[in-house]
């Protein structure tokens, strides 16, 4: 989809349809929904008193022009309550209202921005939250489809009356963009089935993108990482044909000597537990256990066109867990990196098995900051919902940075403790520690885990088991895989640059 930013009158705009907006409880419209109003002879306003337009968060009512405007239709989408109005609910807005546009058929379509009449927002934050909620609320995955649905949105005119804002406007869609096209590539990659998304396909996406975008890449393959002894990714791997990929993503944007940001993602792609194996409903949603290596694939590429004055390096772990006659088993004692030994108790519990390999090899390459991200636990899941990632860590100013990282971008980032009593539940008998901590606090004995791998190095863990994927069409998020972590760590890398 095509979007532009024009100087002019949204009700004098010649397209399908136009997108305007009203916050719930207001009697009349304002701003450029007023004019469109005045055009429809007091359309809006008439179905307002009326009781069918109430403005509440995501209502959209779809009204015909008959002629009296060039748009032979407009979309009212609610805003919800004035005072809890913010960037999320505009891209949410955005996001329904198009979606109501494209069912109907719209394929040229015009929208307002959010001004000051509409909660203070600065012109370039406005125009971002309308390209980030159009182009992540109009997603769609019908690669597999052979007669998808047709209808689509070919273009969005954002119409601004004050030309003396466009410059500022024009930098907030091109953030924007390439924020919202990061996060859906990375739904495209974990909406594939596992026979598309394997290991070496996950490395074949990072190297399509490294090349397109400057980043330094390369893969480890199963020899060097046998020479690291990474007993993690190499146990986890056995049970697969498939052969286990650790792709390394390096951007360079910052001084010589700077310690790049270290960005790790666990890219299991497909996960039927292993040896203990999981229950057979659902697994096929076990496709998705790669979410977190997507999110740094996709950031990696974002960071590039953005430039940031800072260094990142992103570390992705790929493989595959299956059952097999060559597969790890429990009772297997495996070693990290060469390093601290771990009794595995279930092989289900493979995510932070590989996880700690890549943060040991982080620390032994000297990255810092690290923050890694995974779909780990079901426990985290159960503990949080869909909305919000548990975010885990040993420095309280870098979840500090991430949890505003996150609520900048509309990702919501719950602080959850990390205790040193609860080490005791991962305690092995037969090695220095096992890979699981039992029934309780799951989440939190998962993180601690890996924290053994960080070490001394500020580390945030996320846990995005919840968030990953949506079960609805909700605001910008659309049914199956969300992106999420993408816009958060684009959003960290960029404020670490600025100091």
């Amino acid at each position: 989809m095509e979007i532009k930013l024009v100087s002019g009158d949204i009700a004098q705009v010649a397209v399908d349809a136009i997108l305007v907006n009203l916050f719930e409880g207001m009697e009349k419209p304002s701003g450029a929904t007023l004019a469109v109003d005045e055009a429809l002879g007091s359309a809006i306003t008439q179905l307002i008193q009326e009781g069918e337009i109430k403005g509440k968060l995501g209502e959209v009512t779809l009204i015909h022009t008959l002629g009296k405007i060039p748009a032979k239709r407009v979309a009212v989408v609610g805003l919800g309550k004035k005072e809890a109005f913010n960037l999320d609910r505009a891209r949410g807005s955005v996001a329904e209202g198009l979606r109501a546009l494209r069912r109907a058929g719209a394929a040229r379509a015009a929208t307002i921005p959010f001004g000051d009449g509409l909660g203070g927002i600065d012109p370039a934050k406005s125009a971002r939250a309308v390209a980030e909620g159009a182009i992540l609320g109009l997603y769609t995955f019908t690669q597999h489809q052979t007669k998808p649905d047709e209808k689509q949105i070919r273009e969005l005119l954002l119409v601004e009356r004050d030309e003396t804002k466009l410059q500022e406007m024009e930098e907030g869609i091109r953030i924007g963009r390439i924020m919202a096209e990061a996060t859906n590539l990375a739904r495209d990659m974990v909406n594939q089935p596992a026979n598309v998304v394997t290991p070496s396909a996950m490395a074949e996406a990072a190297r399509k993108i490294a090349e397109g975008s400057g980043l330094g890449f390369r893969v480890m393959e199963r020899a060097e990482m046998e020479a690291l002894a990474m007993g993690g990714i190499l146990g986890v791997a056995q049970g697969s044909i498939q052969p286990p990929k650790f792709i390394i993503l390096e951007y360079k944007g910052g001084p010589a000597g700077q310690p790049p940001l270290g960005l790790v993602g666990k890219a299991i792609t497909f996960d039927s537990g292993g040896i203990s194996i999981k229950p057979s409903e659902g697994m096929q949603e076990m496709k998705g256990d790669m979410a977190g290596g997507a999110a740094v694939i996709a950031a990696m590429g974002a960071i590039a066109q953005l430039k940031p004055a800072v260094n990142v390096t992103g570390l992705i772990p790929a493989t595959e867990n299956l059952p097999s006659g060559s597969a790890m088993k429990p009772g297997d004692i495996l070693r990290i990196l060469g390093q601290k030994t771990v009794e595995v108790i279930s092989t289900d519990a493979e995510g932070r098995l590989i996880l700690a390999d890549a943060l040991a090899y982080a620390n032994k390459l000297g990255l810092k900051p690290l923050v890694d991200l995974a779909t780990l636990t079901g426990a985290c899941h159960v503990a949080l919902g869909d909305l919000y990632s548990g975010a885990f860590s040993n420095n309280q100013e870098l979840l500090d940075k991430v949890v505003q990282a996150g609520k900048e971008t509309g990702e919501r980032h719950w602080p959850m403790p990390t205790e040193e009593e609860y080490k005791e539940q991962y305690k092995s008998d037969v090695a220095d520690m096992k890979n699981v901590g039992g029934r309780w606090g799951g989440a939190i004995t998962a993180a601690l885990f890996l924290q053994e791998f960080a070490g001394e190095t500020p580390w945030v863990h996320l846990d995005i088991a919840g968030p990953s994927r949506s079960e609805r069409d909700r605001g910008y998020l659309v049914k199956g895989a969300t992106g999420v972590g993408v816009r958060t760590l684009i959003n960290l890398a960029l404020g670490m640059s600025k100091g």
